[in-house]
């Protein structure tokens, strides 16, 4: 499965896409992040080596998310699992959409 996060606040113009990005990279995910034009980030990311929806590693970037890097003000994040249909071998930052 396929961790989809929606964050809302103060999580554009703040490092927030590269910091996710380093912190997903460190945890051994794979996926991307981008910002929304609505003013969000979105992010999907998958465990490859326990892509269940207990993993670990999911719970701590959900953590992490819920912070964010130093200037970032979190108002709230939307949590949804996916099918994965996408294979990716690396976690990304992609344009806005």
């Amino acid at each position: 499965m396929v961790l989809r996060l929606q964050i809302y606040g103060r999580v554009q113009g703040v490092y927030y896409r590269a910091s996710t990005q380093k912190y997903a990279r460190s945890l051994g995910l794979v996926g991307w992040v981008r910002n929304r034009s609505d003013g969000s980030v979105e992010l999907c990311a998958l465990d490859r080596e326990n892509p269940q929806m207990d993993s670990s590693k999911y719970a701590q970037l959900q953590d992490w998310c819920h912070k964010g890097p130093t200037h970032a003000n979190v108002i709230r994040v939307e949590c949804n699992w996916l099918e994965q249909i996408e294979d990716w071998s690396d976690f990304l930052i992609l344009q806005t959409t």
